[in-house]
């Protein structure tokens, strides 16, 4: 929501854009849906678009750790030339490198 409300809205310019990927599986039934409409194993929790970047952001709390699967697609990401994060803390967000440099605070 932090990010959101300070560089997604309408007003602000330039406007980013930051989404969830509802990566989450439910019953069987809506699990063979979202794989018949592209669902990705192992693929971050965030995806933030700013200015010419495109950033990868996995949230995990302090115990969480990786998925063979999240680590798989955090080197196909970063074999493309993306940037890939894991973040514990909404601290942590704020100051990835590519936020510092985007933000103004």
């Amino acid at each position: 929501m932090w990010f959101r409300n300070n560089y997604c809205l309408r007003h602000h310019s330039p406007r980013c854009c930051i989404f969830s990927v509802p990566n989450e599986r439910g019953d069987k039934k809506e699990l063979m849906s979202m794989v018949q409409t592209g669902l990705y194993k192992g693929v971050s929790d965030l995806i933030v678009v700013l200015p010419n970047e495109v950033l990868f952001v996995e949230v995990k709390d302090d115990k969480g750790r990786q998925s063979e699967a999240q680590k798989e697609f955090e080197a196909t990401v970063k074999g493309l030339g993306f940037r890939y994060y894991i973040v514990r803390s909404v601290e942590q967000f704020q100051n990835i490198p590519e936020m510092l440099k985007f933000v103004k605070r």
